[in-house]
């Protein structure tokens, strides 16, 4: 192991890293704008659980939320930042890292 390079975990980022909010970035990284409520669906979220993870990628300039209606009733959009893009490319990144190391380990081996 390299002392001069970090370890891959050390590029996860707690914003990012949390299962919901990972899930709210792929699903947006696939769709240039998705409904709050199909968000919900897709993640099997509360409305309440939703909206603080929401609220977090909001915080940090991952996300915009768009609110207006869609057939007379209100609908929020959520949509993925340039600055979301490239936080989820990161964390994507360090994940492949992670996995790297880990195929390049023998896991069989039950040797300590």
């Amino acid at each position: 192991m390299s002392e001069s390079a970090p370890h891959p975990a050390v590029g996860l980022d707690d914003v990012t890293h949390q299962r919901v909010r990972l899930g709210v970035l792929v699903m947006l990284a696939e769709i240039p704008e998705c409904a709050f409520a199909t968000l919900r669906a897709e993640l099997q979220l509360t409305d309440g659980n939703l909206n603080r993870h929401v609220q977090v990628l909001v915080d940090a300039g991952l996300v915009t939320l768009t609110k207006g209606y869609e057939n007379n009733r209100p609908r929020t959009w959520v949509k993925l930042t340039r600055d979301g893009r490239r936080a989820l490319r990161a964390e994507l990144s360090a994940l492949e890292q992670l996995t790297a190391r880990l195929k390049a380990a023998d896991l069989d081996d039950p040797s300590p």
